[in-house]
């Protein structure tokens, strides 16, 4: 049975996972016990992620990771369906960064992610060895939004 609980301690236990989506430690420091942890179980921990309250009104995905041998199934897909579920009328806006990756990109938008923002030489600025996805090194931080708020989004 699908169950996705808070995780409130020893959030580090999932470093692996946690890796998997930050692959720099000291970066997952800068946010993880300031964030709220969530991990999705079907017979054992399928993924995770890690929102955080950024103000405004604003709550962005820090990290949101699926097992590889579970990836492909539904349950990222299903993680942000329970955030939304979870957060709509607490916040207005569910924001994500990432890397400008044809692997990324198009699963955000293809969950009611819109493009909004990017940060110029992220990825080379912050951390201290080169992030490749997919065979492509990443240098800006695509920020993507959805509306939580019912009142301004036609979709809702």
């Amino acid at each position: 049975m699908k169950e996705i609980r808070e995780i409130k301690e020893n959030k580090k236990q999932y470093l692996d996972l946690l890796l998997l989506a930050d692959e720099q430690e000291d970066m997952i420091d800068r946010y993880l016990e300031r964030g709220t942890m969530y991990v999705l179980d079907d017979d054992g921990v399928k993924a995770e992620c890690v929102v955080t309250d950024e103000g405004d009104g604003i709550l962005e995905i820090k990290n949101i990771a699926v097992a590889p041998d579970s990836q492909r199934c539904g349950y990222g897909r299903r993680m942000i369906q329970f955030l939304e579920e979870a957060y709509s009328g607490r916040f207005d806006i569910l924001q994500v960064g990432t890397g400008d990756s044809p692997l990324t990109i198009p699963f955000y938008e293809s969950c009611g992610f819109r493009r909004s923002h990017v940060v110029k030489g992220f990825f080379t600025e912050y951390y201290d060895h080169p992030i490749y996805e997919d065979g492509r090194q990443l240098t800006d931080m695509i920020y993507l939004r959805m509306n939580l708020t019912t009142e301004n989004d036609p979709e809702k």
